[in-house]
């Protein structure tokens, strides 16, 4: 009840108040920001994706503008010579207002990347995004199969379903790249593992599949029995280190990520930043109440 009450609060706080909790998990505001975190990362051995904020936008100007900040993204992270690739989200481009557009505006963002050799992730959002998403992956994946991946949620009943009926894409010499999560949208019941163990048994399962296919997994998880887990398919399959990688949020499990880092696999870190810092917060509070906690501690006990 107490974390209910927090999360329907948070909104009304003022800004400054709800940074105090934020910055543990966002960049920053700007692209300095950004470069920072990730340099700080590289010199850790981790590897990087940058996402700008902004996502559930209500205008297609909008999306041209966030179109336009992710190729400038682009052009300073290769500058910099950043050990990173590019995490996006549709409804960022206007998904649930123009499909079309919406790809139109990606598709630029990808080229762009592609021209580097380098990778954009397409997230998944909440279950009225998902086909929209799949299509908008299949379509992208066509002309860059080696430059797009897919995030995908083990919560979701039709994910190892999904995996799948997207076998067409895959092939040994493109692997198809995916996220694998747990999930973090408030889903109904009808359509979404709620429990604890069963939403673990399942990503478990995707992720036993996407290595028995020779897919590319990006296993997404601050859950210390998912890592044990993926090690223990990783050890049965032998699956060598350049065909998956660990993935892990900015400012979340940092002891737990370290330890993959010691072992020796690949780490990512999910770097966001943007002015809609705000936004995002309160987004995934509401999402995952439990934060409320956090926040506490951030307020209270840390000054």
């Amino acid at each position: 009840m107490l974390n209910q009450m927090i999360t329907r609060m948070l909104p009304l706080m003022p800004k400054k108040l709800v940074w105090i909790f934020s910055r543990k998990y966002i960049a920053g505001e700007t692209m300095d920001d950004a470069i920072r975190v990730c340099r700080e990362l590289n010199a850790q051995k981790i590897k990087v994706t940058i996402d700008l904020l902004g996502e559930f936008i209500t205008r297609l100007d909008e999306a041209t503008a966030n179109k336009n900040a992710y190729l400038e993204i682009i052009e300073r992270i290769e500058k910099e010579k950043i050990n990173g690739n590019y995490s996006l989200k549709p409804t960022s481009f206007g998904l649930l207002i123009d499909a079309e557009a919406c790809y139109r505006n990606i598709r630029e963002i990808v080229a762009k990347s592609a021209s580097y050799g380098n990778f954009v992730r397409v997230d998944m959002e909440d279950s009225q995004c998902t086909d929209l998403e799949i299509d908008l992956f299949r379509k992208l994946h066509k002309e860059f199969p080696k430059h797009v991946g897919l995030v995908l949620q083990a919560y979701m009943k039709r994910t190892l379903q999904d995996i799948k009926n997207m076998q067409d894409l895959h092939t040994t010499d493109a692997p198809v790249n995916y996220r694998l999560c747990k999930g973090i949208y408030v889903e109904p019941e009808a359509i979404a593992y709620k429990k604890y163990q069963e939403i673990n048994d399942h990503y478990l399962e995707d992720l036993e599949y996407m290595f028995q296919q020779g897919m590319y997994p990006g296993i997404a998880t601050h859950d210390k029995p998912l890592v044990d887990g993926a090690y223990k398919l990783i050890e049965k399959y032998h699956v060598p280190k350049n065909m998956y990688e660990f993935q892990m949020l900015y400012g979340v499990t940092p002891d737990l990520r370290k330890s993959v880092v010691d072992k020796g696999h690949t780490m990512r870190v999910y770097v966001p930043f943007g002015k809609e810092w705000f936004g995002y917060s309160t987004r995934r509070l509401k999402e995952n109440p439990k934060m409320a906690t956090h926040i506490i501690k951030a307020l209270f006990i840390r000054g």
